[in-house]
């Protein structure tokens, strides 16, 4: 169904869709229902539907007459030997990658991981770039996720940053628009992706381009702020396949008319839980509630707070729950140290931390390790990298306020390691995907411990080892006491978990707050000899801290 803007909704005006069907009996809706929802009666198996889409026009609506072909469910099937696996054999595979898999009940059961592209018998386009990728062997992610995909269910994937997730939903997304009818110009996009961020939207975009080289007629787009919005319309007006987009800019072209929802079959809302923390919520849902009835949806997040479970119940039908490893749990490939420093330090240490690493790669002949400094606020964050560059180190400040081409620009050189420290805000803690990244340091740490887990997880990536050093003052205690708490909890072998999405965050900031009231009132938790007793249900928070540099190697998490 076409996109009809809130403001639109609720004039007096009516939307009438008209619906080709095989007795030509049309239906009309008014602007009172904003769901639009309608029946399956509405819809049946007819080569096309026509809708009467709205446009931002002084008079208040406009009509044009789109025919829309319906979408095509394509018929997968793997190889004959995957056919022949058992039960035991596809819960073998499963265990060995460390998949775990459910369904809800009365659901049919997932089909079984594979461990081979081959095996999947993609579109031999696809195949052939794969090959271009140097890919052997799917990731455990892609094993399972990719088969639900290309089944044609719903899914609900959570997985380890650096898993190969994008993957994971980019090839099924090209195969499914393989089986469509070639959009003419027009058209919206067959498919859509929505992701928080625009560096993220970014290599979203370069894997859709990617793995879809080989395919002449085959196009992307990219609907991300930060650019002028005039010159996305000529490439969304002529038509493409997929579209890789932010939630507020794609509602800003919808509300213009340069595109359309009534071709999409196939959506894929990736970093969900951070498009939800970032306040896109009632743009996704703006987005969710305006597609045909007949589409797929994938969902990926870090994490499952109450808020995804929501979005999960509302608008994915039957959905596969995929999880691989221990999402937002304790790794082995990366080390953490804490170290106890005063608020007017913290930069002293800072400057000669990256000073000490500079000389031991100089000494060892090496490259300066890819490092990235997280600080608070962007006014912090170029004051620190400009101290940076000062001391003739190589350092570019990322964070919000700088335009897109200087974003850009940072991260461009930051990845080709012609600047080898990254000085950014909490906008590079998800999703931002760099390869080789060895070093996080928390100059400033976060509040709670979901932004922390998601900052140290830009290191450690992919297999390979990393290093997490944060300094922290007296009003960082709260979360160094569940930082050590949770290291010593996965060092013995427990399990480690915690609450995370915005209820979880509030209620840990305001538990942060009440201990340093009580630190204010006399119930002091100062590091030194003597250590005032405090209220028995913060005790477990509270570490020794008499020593000053504290290391915790080999434990940390990944989102």
């Amino acid at each position: 169904m076409s996109y009809i803007p809130p403001h639109l909704r609720n004039s007096s005006s009516t939307a009438t869709i008209t619906t080709s069907i095989a007795h030509s009996v049309s239906s009309t809706y008014t602007n009172d229902h904003p769901n639009l929802s309608h029946s399956s009666s509405d819809f049946n198996t007819s080569s096309s539907t026509t809708f009467t889409p709205h446009s931002r026009r002084s008079s208040g609506t406009f009509s044009r007459t789109i025919s829309v072909p319906q979408p095509v469910s394509p018929k997968w099937t793997p190889s004959d030997r995957v056919l022949r696996f058992n039960d035991d054999q596809i819960e073998e595979i499963r265990s060995r990658l460390n998949i775990d898999v459910s369904v809800a009940s009365g659901s049919p059961p997932a089909p079984a991981a594979i461990e081979s592209f081959e095996d999947m018998c993609l579109h031999q386009s696809i195949m052939k770039d794969i090959a271009c990728h140097e890919y052997t062997r799917p990731t455990s992610i892609q094993a399972q996720a990719m088969t639900v995909a290309l089944s044609g269910r719903d899914l609900l994937g959570c997985a380890e940053t650096g898993s190969g997730k994008t993957a994971a939903f980019t090839i099924p997304m090209i195969q499914h628009c393989l089986a469509q009818p070639p959009v003419q110009r027009g058209d919206g996009p067959l498919a859509l992706v929505l992701a928080p961020t625009r560096e993220l939207a970014q290599q979203i975009e370069k894997e859709v381009k990617g793995f879809s080289r080989s395919l002449e007629s085959f196009r992307t787009a990219i609907v991300v702020g930060g650019t002028n919005i005039a010159d996305q319309k000529p490439e969304l007006r002529a038509g493409v396949d997929v579209i890789v987009a932010t939630p507020g800019r794609l509602i800003d072209h919808l509300q213009q008319g340069n595109t359309f929802l009534s071709r999409i079959s196939f959506i894929v809302l990736d970093e969900a839980d951070r498009m939800l923390d970032m306040g896109f919520e009632p743009q996704i849902r703006e987005v969710m509630r305006n597609l045909p009835e007949k589409h797929q949806t994938l969902l990926f997040s870090a994490t499952m707070p109450v808020e995804i479970e929501t979005l999960t119940q509302e608008y994915l039908t039957s959905p596969v729950q995929v999880k691989v490893g221990k999402v937002s749990s304790p790794t082995a490939n990366v080390s953490q140290i804490l170290t106890k420093v005063s608020e007017s330090e913290k930069i002293d240490y800072l400057l000669a931390l990256l000073v000490a690493d500079d000389s031991h790669a100089k000494r060892s002949n090496q490259p300066f390790p890819l490092t990235i400094v997280f600080v608070e606020t962007k006014t912090r964050c170029n004051e620190v990298a400009e101290a940076l560059v000062a001391q003739g180190l190589q350092a570019v400040a990322f964070h919000g306020g700088r335009s897109q081409s200087e974003r850009e620009a940072a991260l461009r050189n930051f990845r080709s390691s012609s600047t080898s420290i990254l000085v950014a805000t909490d906008v590079a803690s998800r999703g931002l995907d760099v390869t080789g990244v060895a070093h996080v340091i928390n100059l400033d740490l976060p509040k709670t411990m979901e932004d922390y887990v998601h900052r140290i997880g830009r290191t450690g990536r992919a297999g390979l080892t990393g290093q997490a050093t944060s300094f922290y003052t007296d009003q960082d205690l709260f979360l160094v006491a569940k930082i050590k708490k949770a290291i010593a909890d996965a060092e013995s072998g427990n399990t480690v978990a915690f609450a995370t999405g915005k209820s979880a965050r509030r209620k840990e900031r305001e538990a942060a707050a009440a201990l340093q009231k009580e630190a204010r009132n006399g119930q002091s938790i100062v590091t030194g000899p003597t250590c005032i007793n405090i209220e028995d249900k913060y005790r477990f928070m509270i570490a020794p801290s008499t020593i000053k540099s504290e290391g915790a190697a080999d434990s940390a998490w990944d989102d």
